[in-house]
């Protein structure tokens, strides 16, 4: 196994308690506002940049933790739901504003629903796409939290 894909200390300390909203510096002006993340907003530097959107109604994105990866999730436009959770509690957040932004750290299992028609979720990544960051089943990263904890 590469080593660069071990579970991290943070993977098992961070809690739902680390994931924050982050408020976005807004320009307001009388043609539109203006948002704009650089950097020194975020707690890391952006490595990709994609975005989430058409989701159809009653579907859910998500349901994943990742090892060393962080993200922070926007709504650009419309509102979606974000569950969090860290293997021991939950916590529920509602996006829908542009100008501000939710932190999710390493560790935390996160899945998507109740998307509005029309939204987009704007998706900061501190990493480049590895399928290896990526826990996809619930159990795994529930049995991984524990395990870490115990070590």
């Amino acid at each position: 196994m590469n080593k660069e894909n071990l579970i991290t200390p943070d993977f098992t300390q961070n809690t739902v308690l680390q994931c924050h909203l982050i408020s976005i510096p807004k320009i307001k002006d009388q043609r539109g506002n203006l948002a704009v993340v650089e950097n020194g907003i975020l707690p890391f530097k952006m490595q990709r940049i994609y975005y989430l959107f058409d989701v159809p109604a009653g579907t859910y994105r998500g349901g994943h933790a990742h090892k060393k990866q962080q993200e922070f999730l926007i709504a650009i436009s419309g509102s979606f739901q974000v569950i969090l959770d860290d293997g021991t509690q939950k916590k529920s957040i509602n996006l829908n504003r542009p100008d501000q932004g939710l932190l999710i750290p390493t560790g935390i299992w996160r899945e998507l629903k109740d998307f509005s028609q029309g939204s987009v979720c704007l998706v900061l990544n501190s990493a480049r796409f590895d399928e290896t960051d990526y826990i996809r089943d619930y159990k795994i990263f529930k049995q991984t939290k524990i395990l870490d904890l115990i070590r």
